[in-house]
């Protein structure tokens, strides 16, 4: 897997957990499940601040992969063209 591929990884799995962690938080807000969230200690700011790391580094590491020069090319070298 190269370095590419797994940035994008990273960004896809943060992109995810991100929403799922603001999911979460909503049904902690509205009070359905509360007792399940404070069992287990998290309250809906710790979901909310999980939810702002993970779409941070979703962000870090999308940027981070379109800038690389390796994202520049599409992964087919081209060859000189003689003159």
């Amino acid at each position: 897997m190269g370095h590419l591929a797994r940035l994008q990884l990273v960004g896809r799995i943060t992109y995810y957990v991100g929403w799922i962690a603001l999911l979460c938080g909503t049904l902690v807000h509205l009070g359905i499940g509360r007792t399940i969230f404070t069992a287990i200690s998290l309250t809906k700011r710790n979901l909310f601040e999980a939810a702002v790391v993970c779409f941070v580094i979703c962000i870090a590491s999308e940027l981070r992969a379109l800038a690389s020069p390796e994202g520049a090319t599409s992964g087919v070298l081209k060859k000189p063209v003689a003159a």
